[in-house]
């Protein structure tokens, strides 16, 4: 799995943040920022919680990569 973040589309509602704090954070303007892009499988859950949960689907996850 692959995860990447568009930090110009992110509104700052820290969801990743919340839903998935190994591999989300956020910069000092409080926009996302990735991370861990290659997560652990243990981590997948939350990564896709979290992505479902990007009210702007700012984040990405390539499930192949």
């Amino acid at each position: 799995m692959r995860v990447t973040a568009n930090s110009e589309t992110c509104t700052v509602s820290s969801l990743c943040v919340y839903r998935a704090p190994e591999v989300f954070d956020q910069d000092d303007d409080g926009h996302v920022v990735v991370l861990e892009s290659e997560p652990s499988d243990a981590l997948r859950a939350a990564v896709l919680d979290a992505a479902r949960s990007c009210p702007t689907r700012s984040i990405r996850v390539d499930e192949e990569g």
